[in-house]
């Protein structure tokens, strides 16, 4: 996986050294809470949150880097993650598209050796999509885990939308604990900030709540963001 990491940073660098404007986006969120599939990343405190994309045009193939800060509790050193991911997405006719991707996760300056890996099948269809996530070694624990999730949003008036998604994890690593995830919520765009509020629970994974504190746990919480992407538009 590290000849991964060193392919992706550098196909990074290249791509937004030398790329035109219009190819380069970036992402930059504030949000109460890094929630990864129910599970808070921050110890259910604030992140920041920025990612840089590079689209070859309409060929469909985009990379990119997306950096959090995290806090995973005592006995760790982990206070940053930086994903590098690929993709492809097929635009079909009459609303359908699907995509490919890789992601390669990564927590620099940290000896909790964590990074994996993890491939990507999604179908997508107008509002509604759905996404199949594998890594061969999640967590580098030597252990496959798989995730499942189904996504619906549907438009309201004045640029408002309600958010509904549906999370399954599953594979050797979690074993007998298997979990579901799912959150509502509501968002909100206004001039080139898009805000959002949700509420995430899911069934109890009593694995992920055995540390002190907030730390790793998989509680019911509330999560309010604001992000905004670059370049603005017009």
């Amino acid at each position: 996986m590290k000849n991964w990491s060193r392919l992706m940073i550098a196909g990074v660098v290249l791509a937004a050294s030398g790329a035109a404007n219009a190819q380069v986006s970036s992402t930059v969120t504030a949000t109460s809470d890094y929630d990864y599939r129910g599970i808070t990343q921050t110890g259910l405190d604030p992140a920041l949150q920025v990612s840089l994309d590079y689209a070859f045009g309409e060929s469909g193939f985009a990379i990119g880097a997306w950096g959090s800060n995290v806090d995973f509790g005592p006995g760790t050193d982990s206070d940053l993650e930086l994903d590098l991911y690929l993709s492809y997405t097929k635009e079909l006719e009459n609303g359908f598209n699907w995509n490919i991707g890789y992601v390669q996760y990564t927590y620099p300056s940290s000896d909790d050796k964590i990074e994996y890996g993890e491939y990507s099948f999604g179908l997508g269809f107008n509002n509604f999509s759905a996404k199949l996530w594998w890594s061969p070694d999640f967590l580098n624990t030597g252990d496959s885990a798989m995730y499942t999730e189904v996504n619906y949003s549907q438009p309201l008036p004045a640029e408002f939308a309600l958010n509904f998604h549906v999370g399954r994890s599953s594979g050797p690593y979690w074993g007998p604990e298997d979990y579901t995830d799912w959150s509502v919520g509501v968002s909100k765009t206004w001039s080139h900030f898009d805000f959002a509020l949700r509420y995430v629970d899911g069934s109890d994974l009593k694995s992920a709540n055995d540390l002190p504190g907030d730390y790793n746990t998989s509680d019911s919480k509330v999560i309010f963001s604001v992000s905004t992407s670059f370049p603005w538009g017009e």
